[in-house]
Order: C-alpha cells, then structure tokens, then sequence
C-alpha cells in the first residue's frame, strides 16, 4: 500500500516520469526504461478504464463535487474489482474506507440520504454474512467471503439499503452473463463475485 512501484521483473523502484498515466507506457512502448522488461499489459489497460469511469460519469450529468465523489467511487470500484479478479481477495483498506466515504458523501451532499445509507451498509453486511453463513451450513464449504459482505456494505453506504436488491441483481445478471460466455461450469470453480458487485454498485448509484 505504501511502498514504492517497482519494475515486476527487475525490482527497481520507478520514478515520476515512468509513473505518468497511459503516457509512460505508450512513450516506453511497454517496456521497463531501466531493464527492458515488458509492462503487463493490465496496468495499461486499466488506467484506460479510469479514463473511461471518469469520462463516464461526466456523461451521466453529474458535476461538481457529485462528479469528484462519482470519480471516486468508480476508481476504487475498480481497483477492488480488479485485485478480487487477479487475487480474489477483497481488502480491508479500501473496504472500510469506502463505507465511511459513501456516509460522508450522503452527510455532506444528500443530508437527506443519511439514514438510508447508514441502513444500507448494515443490510448489505448481514445480509450477505447471512447467505455465506447458510451456504457454508449448507454445502459444507465457503460460498461467500467476508471480503463480499464488506463490498456490498459499501456499495449500501452509497446507494441505500432500498436499492441493495438492485445492486444484487445487476450484478448477479452479468455475472450469468460472463459464467454463460466462459461455457464452462463447474461447482468447485471459484468465480470472485467483487468485480460483479462492482458494477452493480456502479450502475445503481449512477442510473436509479
């Protein structure tokens, strides 16, 4: 979290001018400028999906700080997406945090929305340690990480707890989607649901 970025291959730390966003890598051609190893294409593409979050949601009509609290919700829905997808772990620090982001967002731009939020984040924890809890009583194994029930409880945090089920669905449907397109299914699979739940949260907060 708090250490230097480094080259994956040789180790070295980076400096500023390698560090610019979409620019370093297109003016390096995807190559480290200290040993000539190539970038993982994944850090470019997801600066390009940053681009995109933001460009976004100044479509969507959102503007001043509405549209820097909208930024700012996409980029971490993103990064937790992304490290869940890569790692599938769900972590704490970004978690937490964005639950008393999406409460301060409500207290200082939608006073009205407080309550529900605060409804929201504590629905979206239990609900989703409820289903875990039953699934592991059920079939013996982990569905659910807590790592999910902190998602959604942030998710809660910046949409209400009346639009939880919609998170749910929305992001239950592309993950048929994706599930239906891989044609592949097997119960022991681990499929992790953050990226998923990220859009859901995402759309939700944006569109209802």
């Amino acid at each position: 979290m708090w250490g230097r970025s480094a080259c994956e291959a040789c180790g070295r730390a980076l400096g500023a001018r390698d560090l610019v966003p979409l620019a370093s890598f297109l003016v390096l051609r995807g190559k480290c400028r200290l040993c000539g190893a190539r970038i993982a294409q994944g850090h470019f593409w997801v600066e390009v999906a940053a681009l995109g979050i933001a460009a976004w949601a100044a479509a969507s009509g959102e503007k001043g700080a509405l549209l820097w609290a909208a930024c700012g919700l996409g980029w971490t829905l993103l990064t937790l997406g992304w490290i869940d997808a890569v790692c599938q772990r769900l972590p704490d620090v970004l978690t937490l945090p964005l639950i008393l982001a999406g409460l301060a967002e409500a207290a200082l731009l939608e006073p009205d929305a407080l309550l529900g939020r605060a409804l929201g984040a504590m629905f979206g924890y239990v609900g989703f340690r409820a289903l875990a809890l039953g699934y592991r009583r059920l079939r013996g194994r982990e569905g659910l990480g807590q790592g999910d029930a902190k998602f959604l409880a942030a998710g809660g945090a910046w949409v209400g707890g009346a639009l939880l089920p919609d998170v749910i669905l929305v992001a239950a449907v592309v993950a048929l989607v994706y599930a239906l397109r891989r044609l592949r299914f097997d119960t022991r699979e681990k499929i992790p649901f953050g990226p998923f739940l990220g859009v859901g949260v995402w759309v939700v907060w944006l569109y209802w």
